[in-house]
C-alpha cells in the first residue's frame, strides 16, 4: 500500500437528476466516513453543474456519482467535460448504480473511474478510492 495521506480524502457524494432513491448512497457515504474519509453529500435533485461546482468549493478529492436513473450516458460525461472545462484533472469520477455493463466500458474511455454495481463489496469501493488518491494526489 502507499504511503499514508497528509489529510483525510475528500468524497463528494451526489445524486444528479430527478432520481430520488438515495438509499444507496447514503449507506456508501457511510461506509466511506467509517473509513475515514471527509464525506460531502449532495442531496437530492442536482445537476451536473452544481455537482462541480460544490466539489471545487470543497476541494474534494474524488466525485462519487450514485445513479439509478437510466441517465448515466448524459450525466457522466457532462461532469467530465465540466471538470476538462475547467482544467481540473486531479478529481476522480467514480460512481455506481444501475449502469450496463457496456455503458460502463464507453464511460471509463471517456475517462470517468471505475463503476460500482449494486451489491458490491464496499470494501472494493474504499480500497479503489484509497489507492486512486495515494497515486493522483497532486501535492
Amino acid at each position: 500500500m502507499s504511503a499514508p495521506l497528509s489529510r483525510p480524502i475528500r468524497v463528494l457524494v451526489a445524486k444528479v437528476g430527478l432520481d430520488g432513491h438515495d438509499r444507496g448512497a447514503k449507506v456508501i457515504a457511510s461506509f466511506l466516513r467509517d473509513a475515514g474519509m471527509e464525506v460531502i453529500y449532495t442531496g437530492l435533485r442536482q445537476t451536473p453543474e452544481m455537482v462541480v461546482n460544490a466539489a471545487l468549493q470543497e476541494d474534494v478529492d474524488v466525485i462519487g456519482v450514485s445513479i439509478l436513473s437510466g441517465a448515466h450516458m448524459t450525466v457522466f460525461p457532462r461532469i467530465m467535460t465540466l471538470l476538462n472545462e475547467k482544467g481540473i484533472n486531479d478529481i476522480l469520477l467514480t460512481g455506481g448504480g444501475i449502469i450496463p455493463d457496456e455503458d460502463m466500458k464507453k464511460l471509463n474511455e471517456l475517462g470517468v473511474g471505475r463503476l460500482f454495481p449494486p451489491g458490491t463489496n464496499t470494501g472494493e469501493i474504499v480500497e479503489y478510492i484509497t489507492n486512486w488518491v495515494a497515486q493522483n494526489r497532486n501535492y
